[in-house]
């Protein structure tokens, strides 16, 4: 069946041309000129991937991703944005976004990011028993639930898959390279901080003192650890 993907975007040439591009690999494309009837077309319909620019008439694309989250809306997300600032990125991940793009674009690019994420989201479907604790957090996979004393901490879907792929090879190290192949499902860039951005997040919501991590460890100069 093909996939249905919510493009929230309000430039017409680039619109245009990515909904030729998706359709012609067969998904169902729909489309929003604005924040608002994007947030409200997310909320009311089911989608499996939304691509969502940032700088949207009415309301902003961070903004509109916040609600979403907020109501639990856990459709994945790929932000398109033509500021290239770093903060800009680490936003949008802290928000909940899946993956960031900025224009211009290689739609190559675009379409092995949609495919990594698209081909990972039946797996998030799977039902498994295992609980793994560490620390006062506790993993429940079944449920796809992660508590910290007792109480829900809100991961976005990437943070999640990160956390469990840390788990499943705990006391390995991990190079940069191989999380973003096996949880981002694409080659690395030589430059990216993506990896880096996630394990701050992460180690924010779960050690107790974020600044000298007890869990997730860095390996200098070959990658993460997790020690649990």
């Amino acid at each position: 069946m093909s996939k249905r993907i919510l493009l929230v975007e309000d430039e017409p040439g680039l619109v245009l041309t990515l909904t030729d591009c998706l359709a012609n690999e067969e998904y169902l494309v729909e489309t929003a000129q604005d924040g608002e009837t994007g947030l409200r077309r997310a909320k009311e319909e089911t989608f499996d991937l939304l691509i969502l620019d940032v700088m949207l008439p009415r309301k902003n694309g961070f903004d509109v991703l916040r609600d979403l989250r907020q109501h639990g809306i856990k459709t994945p997300a790929i932000m398109l944005t033509a500021r290239g600032q770093i903060i800009d990125k680490i936003l949008g991940l802290k928000l909940g976004a899946d993956d960031y793009l900025t224009k211009p674009f290689d739609m190559g690019e675009l379409l092995a990011r949609i495919e990594a994420i698209l081909r990972r989201a039946p797996n998030d479907q799977q039902v498994t028993a295992e609980v793994y604790t560490f620390g006062d957090v506790r993993v429940d996979s079944r449920r796809a639930e992660v508590t910290r004393s007792g109480q829900p901490i809100e991961l976005a879907a990437r943070e999640y898959h990160l956390l469990r792929y840390l788990i499943e090879h705990r006391e390995a190290t991990i190079s940069r390279d191989e999380l973003l192949n096996e949880v981002w499902g694409y080659d690395a860039m030589p430059t990216t901080r993506t990896v880096d951005v996630h394990v701050g997040l992460l180690r924010q919501k779960l050690e107790p003192n974020p600044r000298h991590p007890q869990f997730i460890l860095t390996v200098h100069g070959l990658g993460y650890k997790f020690v649990g």
